[in-house]
């Protein structure tokens, strides 16, 4: 018997040597099969080269950031369309006209590829950090420390848009999305920090440079104001307002105030006081951390410890928690908190007192809302549920200890260490909720001048698409 064993391996050696017929392949796919990375099963699952660093999808493809490789996968069969070496990746572009953009550190230059192709749209030998949105592409290059040129471009744009001169964008090399003055968000375990992909570019826009913030308009690149702040002062750009964040200490405690500053004129536009936005840590009250929230609001929380979502623009209360809840996700549309007994999460649309949608979820639960979904996370067990964010209705619910990774129009792209998957939404029932400036009707409860019916296109009316159908944003 073992002679014909050795015979019978001889024989299918030589075939597979020979060309004629190889097992090997087939068998090794077998024994390496991966085991399903949720239930019910996920469209499909491949493994990635390296862990993730991100996961993007953009248009008809999924973006997978690397440590020193970039690749993008078919979103409909998960099949390898291109990979590329690189340090560094970033997406721009909404669902028609997304763009990657790559780089390597401590190098200057990116190149802008076509995420379906790989194939190079355009290149640059001299930036030093971009900054990617949805409906906007900006890149900095600086001839010395203290002289350097902010262009903005149409994602798959030909010509700067236009051009700004700052005295310092930070220093060195800084590759993509460095941080600027804006907005913390909340985050959620098992829930990626930028599952809901490139946002919208805001009206205005904070570059902290030598210790002061450069304020420039993103739809003229005018620089419109050139701010030192206060020796107790955080300033922080957010909904169009420059605001000067104070926290002072004093009887044991820190005194905070807020005043919100006209970006054109310097004037005052609305100020509170009593309110801690989180930037200070306990130590002499001093503030190393933006303030939290989304786009165009704020979180705080009360001198009664009741959090709240501000409106940046007007100042005005969207939301105030009751004792005991505890806010998890938010966004220019809609709030997402736990209940006071820990056994649900609740979501409420902004500025008015309508609860959307309650869904049962233990104390440990995490969201994050997205322009196509809301994501809960829990665990005990490990579950993942993607909802419609204005009915509650179920997009999807797993039973996974996967993270999501990135949210798309159609479903979502799941991962486990070097595995990621895609999850298709249910095809029953309404469609999710289109994202502002997708070609959708803004919902209400936005936070713009002129109250709900401006809200969702932002305080300058950025984020609404054009009347004849015009690009994201």
């Amino acid at each position: 018997m073992r002679g014909g064993l050795l015979l019978g391996l001889a024989v299918v050696v030589a075939l597979a040597a020979t060309g004629v017929w190889n097992p090997f392949p087939g068998l090794w796919e077998w024994v390496d099969r991966s085991e399903p990375i949720s239930e019910p099963d996920v469209v499909w699952q491949q493994r990635v080269g390296g862990t993730p660093r991100s996961v993007t999808i953009a248009g008809d493809a999924v973006v997978v950031e690397q440590r020193t490789r970039v690749e993008a996968r078919s979103l409909a069969t998960g099949a390898q369309l291109w990979e590329r070496k690189a340090d560094w990746a970033a997406v721009a572009g909404g669902d028609r006209d997304p763009v990657v953009a790559v780089g390597k550190l401590l190098v200057k230059g990116y190149e802008l590829l076509d995420p379906t192709t790989g194939v190079t749209r355009r290149r640059d030998g001299d930036a030093v950090a971009v900054w990617t949105y949805r409906n906007l592409f900006l890149d900095a290059r600086c001839t010395d420390a203290t002289d350097c040129t902010l262009s903005a471009w149409d994602p798959r744009g030909t010509a700067p848009l236009w051009t700004a001169f700052l005295p310092g964008v930070h220093s060195g090399l800084l590759a993509d999305n460095p941080g600027l003055r804006g907005t913390r968000r909340l985050t959620a375990t098992r829930i990626d920090d930028g599952v809901a992909g490139a946002e919208a570019a805001p009206p205005l826009l904070g570059f902290p440079v030598d210790g002061r913030v450069h304020v420039v308009d993103t739809a003229t690149g005018r620089v419109l104001q050139n701010v030192e702040p206060g020796r107790d002062e955080r300033l922080s750009v957010v909904g169009g307002r420059l605001l000067r964040i104070a926290a002072r200490s004093q009887d044991g405690t820190c005194y905070f105030a807020i005043s919100a500053r006209d970006s054109a004129t310097g004037q005052e536009a609305w100020q509170r006081a009593g309110v801690n936005l989180r930037t200070a840590d306990s130590a002499g009250c001093v503030q190393r951390e933006d303030p939290q929230g989304a786009r165009n609001v704020l979180i705080g929380v009360a001198p009664d410890a009741r959090e709240a979502v501000i409106d940046g623009y007007d100042g005005r209360l969207l939301w105030v928690g009751e004792p005991g809840t505890r806010l998890i996700a938010v966004d220019d549309r809609f709030a997402v908190f736990r209940a006071a007994d820990k056994r649900s999460v609740i979501a409420r649309e902004l500025g008015t007192e309508k609860v959307l949608w309650t869904r049962q979820a233990s104390g440990k639960a995490g969201a994050a809302l997205t322009p196509y979904a809301a994501v809960v996370a829990d665990e005990k067990p490990s579950r993942l549920a993607a909802l419609d964010p204005r009915t509650g209705r179920e997009l999807a619910a797993l039973r996974t200890s996967a993270n999501a990774l990135a949210v798309g129009s159609q479903g979502m792209i799941i991962g486990e260490g070097r595995e990621i998957g895609y999850v298709r939404w249910g095809t029953s029932g309404s469609s999710p909720t289109r994202p502002p400036g997708d070609g959708g009707n803004p919902g209400p409860g936005g936070t713009g001048p002129g109250g709900p019916n401006n809200g969702d296109c932002g305080p300058k009316g950025e984020l609404c698409p054009d009347p004849d159908g015009g690009k994201d944003g």
